[in-house]
């Protein structure tokens, strides 16, 4: 492992020193390991290097000798504004010159500015080399030789170089294989960005439609846990196992395993099911959805229907909600009951009542009349009439209760 670190020293030829020449700039560029970095004010350097104008200054020592320099006055400034790839302790980066923000007032005021980190170990997770005078056995075990060359290739599920103060090693991060004609962005963590398209003699999810060329874009965050080969090997993306993604297509068929596809309440046509549509289509999955907005409206508009499709059920909790629709069927949709108006249906129910009340009456007066062709009043009916005449005036004075505060209709 030693010689091999040493033999990174081979890269130093292309500069003979870390120091900026003097002039405008320097065309040299020197690899040198990084030892710190500053991301947030709570570093003890951060006012040396500018407070918040030195974000991702870097302290470094040159891999040729890293043993007698002194790392004070050794920093350097990230080269690129707005892509962002800091590295990690014991990463490699190369340095090159370029003026210092006083350049306009002293020409000769250069300093160090530095590239991403070098793909030693073409690992998307960290490239990470230590000092080879500290190097432990432990993590030289972690460091094979192969045909190929060396490798990094944690197989205790752990490791033992400083990365830095929360970066944690994750020895099962895979990197994505890669497609002809890709464009790949890949963070540490399994979370990434594929430009790609149909690659038809491929078994990745999205070629088994469509032709060669056909784009798609796919956008992860964190890799199917249950990947079971070695780390080096490349992966796919796996809709139904990785974290959280979002599919782009335009000709591609996916195997989404959606979670309901019941589309009973379709009289005829219904949708095609997830898995099995092939054409231009978004698709996000994950384990929530959450659509938001904090001034405007939620528009949901579609060129054919809008499906609700849920396990559990369908919830709307809203001060105000408005169907207008010329056909709404409740429960099913081979639903033939009408539903009843209820002002009108309360008011036509108060007439009729009105009229058993009169009638109730009229039979009550004639009950009581004294005896007339020797027919006596009837008790049992003087008292029946009375008790007809309280619940019909009683049931009368319910119908309004009868009649929602919150749902109209037409």
């Amino acid at each position: 492992m030693p010689e091999f670190v040493y033999g990174l020293a081979g890269l130093s030829n292309v500069v003979d020193s870390t120091k900026p020449n003097e002039g405008g700039g320097s065309s040299n560029f020197t690899p040198v390991r990084v030892v710190d970095i500053v991301l947030n004010e709570t570093h003890p350097r951060f006012k040396e290097v500018g407070e918040w104008n030195g974000i991702g200054t870097i302290f470094y020592l040159n891999v040729t000798d890293p043993t007698t320099q002194e790392t004070s006055y050794n920093s350097a400034k990230p080269a690129f504004s707005n892509i962002k790839q800091f590295p990690l302790i014991n990463e490699i980066v190369y340095l090159f010159t370029l003026p210092l923000p006083n350049s306009q007032e002293e020409f000769t005021s250069v300093g160090n500015y530095y590239f991403t980190p070098i793909n030693i170990w073409n690992s998307q997770h960290h490239n990470a080399v230590p000092n080879g005078l500290i190097l432990g056995e432990e993590q030289s075990s972690d460091y094979q030789q192969t045909q190929a060359g060396n490798v990094r290739r944690v197989q205790d599920g752990g490791t033992e170089i400083f990365l830095g103060k929360t970066f944690v090693e994750e020895p099962d991060i895979h990197p994505l294989l890669p497609f002809e004609g890709d464009l790949i962005y890949e963070g540490r963590w399994g979370n990434s960005i594929r430009f790609s398209s149909t690659v038809t003699d491929s078994s990745n999810d999205w070629s088994v439609t469509g032709s060669n060329g056909d784009p798609i874009t796919i956008i992860r965050n964190g890799q199917n846990p249950n990947i079971p080969t070695d780390c080096l090997v490349p992966t796919v993306e796996i809709i139904n196992g990785d974290l959280s993604s979002i599919y782009l297509t335009s000709t591609q068929k996916l195997p989404l395993q959606a979670s309901s596809t019941n589309y009973n309440s379709y009289p005829s046509n219904p949708p095609t099911s997830p898995d099995q549509f092939a054409g231009k289509q978004l698709i996000l999955n994950s384990g929530r959805l959450v659509f938001n907005t904090t001034t405007d409206h939620l528009l949901l508009t579609s060129k054919k229907s809008i499906n609700l499709n849920a396990i559990e059920g369908a919830y709307i909790d809203t001060p105000n909600v408005v169907m207008n629709s010329t056909s709404i069927k409740l429960g099913s949709k081979d639903a033939t009951e009408s539903l009843m108006l209820g002002d009108k249906t309360v008011a036509l129910l108060s007439d009729v009542l009105d009229q058993l009340i009169s009638v109730v009456n009229d039979l009550g007066q004639l009950a009581v009349k004294p005896i007339v062709g020797g027919i006596a009043p009837d008790p049992k009916l003087i008292a029946t009439t009375a008790k007809a005449k309280i619940k019909l005036t009683n049931s009368k004075n319910k119908l309004n209760t009868l009649l929602s505060k919150q749902n109209k209709t037409i």
